[in-house]
């Protein structure tokens, strides 16, 4: 989004980070144009800057290297940001993640999130996945034959299909804290054995888990539509703004609509 020749950064600590770089505000006004944005082919780096809002990183269409790491961000869109090689966006409030147009991309960091699904099968110059601690019920990696490091520990995963014809290659995996979780599909189940032991007791490798992974995505039930935050409220009921280490109730709206019926005794 953008007004006249320059972007639209309604965040002002997103702002703040963005018009005091000189890499990027190339002509050191308190601005940043399209043609700044657009032309900045380098990394934007923020950690622990409270930035809950990303409007304006859609102009920046050649970004290669974004880190977002512990910010206090509710929902991210990188549909634009085509060019695209390393996300870091671990230590949010993130529920979806969307990263379907980024083809370029190597590494992806989003743990420590809420995200309860994550396609990544277009991403096939993925090399590293790091998804631990959030809400996911499915990791599918089969079409990610560069991967060499996948961690997805602490999830609520029913299903994980490893098997890429790649995984002598993976040197790295953990998938423990899964208690739902009983068969992993991998390429040999002698090597995964032997290599990969961050697991939970219950868990076993087969090359076939008999199709054991559902396509969640067509489950009714489910809904992943990208979510607004409407409020946030203190624990006395009162509206606030975020507080950093402090308990509060973040109430969202997904597009749908839930009848709540009150059945009278």
């Amino acid at each position: 989004m953008s007004f006249g020749q320059n972007v639209y950064i309604p965040d002002a600590n997103f702002k703040d980070y963005l018009v005091g770089n000189s890499e990027i505000n190339t002509n050191n006004d308190n601005e940043i144009q399209i043609s700044e944005a657009n032309s900045f082919d380098g990394q934007i780096l923020i950690f622990e800057q409270y930035i809950s809002d990303l409007t304006g990183l859609e102009a920046f269409t050649s970004l290669t290297k974004l880190i977002l790491q512990d910010n206090s961000i509710f929902n991210i869109d990188v549909s634009q940001n085509i060019a695209l090689e390393i996300l870091v966006c671990a230590d949010n409030y993130l529920t979806s993640l969307d990263v379907s147009q980024n083809i370029a991309l190597t590494k992806l960091y989003c743990n420590q999130n809420q995200i309860t699904s994550l396609d990544v099968s277009n991403n096939i110059s993925l090399t590293l996945l790091s998804c631990f601690s959030n809400q996911i019920t499915k990791i599918d990696v089969s079409q990610n034959t560069n991967l060499e490091g996948l961690s997805v520990s602490n999830n609520q995963l029913i299903c994980l299909k490893m098997a890429n014809g790649n995984n002598i290659n993976i040197a790295n995996f953990e998938a423990f804290l899964n208690p739902n979780l009983s068969c992993i599909e991998v390429d040999d189940v002698n090597y995964s054995t032997i290599n990969w032991t961050y697991i939970d007791t219950q868990h076993y490798f087969s090359s076939n888990c008999n199709n054991s992974c559902p396509n969640i995505s067509s489950n009714s039930e489910l809904n992943n539509a990208p979510k607004q935050l409407i409020k946030i409220v203190d624990v006395l009921g009162k509206e606030t703004p975020f507080k950093p280490n402090t308990p509060l109730l973040y109430f969202y709206d997904d597009g749908t609509v839930k009848r709540k019926v009150i059945i009278k005794k």
